[in-house]
This record gives structure tokens, C-alpha cells and sequence, in this order.
């Protein structure tokens, strides 16, 4: 079963933005707002370097890390173009007008 996290509203993450959010024991997670108001999140973490992809920029559906210049797609994680690796995603939802992000630790037990 999978463990919900409430962190806000839509309007509390920046339009092709980001926010972090840290779960104790877990690695800081980046939720990401498009210019079309879709949601995703993403462990905060380039797959290249470990760059901060919460301080990169958004166009369309991916993030420019801030370190490199890798393109991350924020549905996938997966590096595009040439570049190789993938950045773990989080489940993602809306609700009442809340947006929620599953525990991370409920994604590894379902695994």
C-alpha cells in the first residue's frame, strides 16, 4: 500500500520551477511544475555529477541540470540525447487540490 505525503498546493511550486522536499532517511526529492501545470518528482539528484535538479531549469516535460547541462526527462528521469543514466521518479498525484508524493520507502517495499 502506498503512503501519501501531502506537501501543498500547485500554486506553492513555482511555474517551470521546482521545490524540495526531505523525508528523514531518504534522499531529497524534487517536485517540478511545467508551464502546463503538470506535476513530477524526481530524487533531486543528476545522474551524471549529482547535480541539484531542483536548481535547473524546466522546458516542456524535462530539466536542464544545473551542473552539466544534462537534459532529465521528469516522467522518466532518463538522461536524453547522448547522455546516459536515470534519475529515480516518485509517484506523483492531485488531490483536492493538494498535491501528494508517495513515501519513498512504500516505492522500494512494492518493488
Amino acid at each position: 500500500m502506498t503512503t501519501w505525503i501531502d506537501i501543498g498546493t500547485l500554486a506553492d511550486i513555482p511555474q517551470r520551477g521546482a521545490r524540495t522536499v526531505q523525508i528523514a532517511g531518504e534522499k531529497e526529492i524534487a517536485v517540478f511544475r511545467t508551464s502546463d501545470d503538470t506535476v513530477f518528482a524526481l530524487v533531486n539528484e543528476c545522474p551524471h555529477k549529482k547535480g541539484p535538479l531542483s536548481q535547473g531549469i524546466v522546458h516542456g516535460h524535462s530539466v536542464a541540470c544545473p551542473l552539466h547541462n544534462w537534459n532529465i526527462a521528469l516522467k522518466t528521469g532518463e538522461a536524453q540525447g547522448n547522455d546516459e543514466g536515470c534519475t529515480p521518479t516518485i509517484a506523483v498525484k492531485e488531490e483536492g487540490g493538494r498535491i501528494l508524493i508517495a513515501r519513498p520507502t512504500a516505492l522500494k517495499a512494492a518493488a
